[in-house]
């Protein structure tokens, strides 16, 4: 009789913790939490401009002032001092969208462009992404056509510790 309950009991066991794993997994993600804790000084930009894998221009740029990109839980976000230019902050939006690891922004910053201003972080390929550093991809970072001619700028930062917050 001892057997027949083993036989019963087996697949019983086998089933309820098939059932218990099989529950809906969620797309929550740490990166929001990465993004919000504090502020990002930028710490190198680099562009590179290249054909196919041909490199015609890998140039790093000197960071000479304090420039941060600051994120709030509420989807905010700051720029300040772009392109060493004295401005006044730029405000807008951030967003994470497709896998998580795209940044939108609707940040509007000044620069030394002819037109005067750009939207720098409009769509960005976070490249890497932890507790003390951040890399994002600006640019032509997709390689869909080897022939055409793409310019990508990295730009580094690393995380400050705010007081404020």
């Amino acid at each position: 009789m001892k057997k027949k309950h083993s036989y019963i009991l087996i697949p019983a066991l086998i089933l309820l913790s098939l059932v218990i794993n099989s529950c809906k997994k969620t797309l929550d993600s740490d990166i929001p939490d990465l993004l919000i804790k504090g502020s990002w000084q930028l710490s190198s930009a680099r562009l590179t401009i290249q054909r196919g894998d041909t490199t015609k221009l890998d140039t790093t740029f000197n960071i000479g002032c304090d420039q941060r990109f600051t994120f709030y839980p509420d989807k905010t976000c700051t720029y300040t001092n772009f392109d060493c230019k004295d401005q006044p902050v730029a405000r807008g939006h951030w967003q994470l969208v497709g896998n998580r690891l795209f940044l939108q922004t609707d940040i509007v910053c000044q620069d030394t462009t002819a037109a005067g201003s750009s939207k720098p972080f409009a769509y960005c390929s976070i490249s890497t992404l932890g507790n003390y550093s951040m890399v994002l991809l600006t640019g032509d970072f997709i390689n869909y056509n080897n022939s055409a001619l793409r310019r990508v700028v990295r730009y580094g930062f690393v995380r400050q510790k705010d007081t404020a917050k």
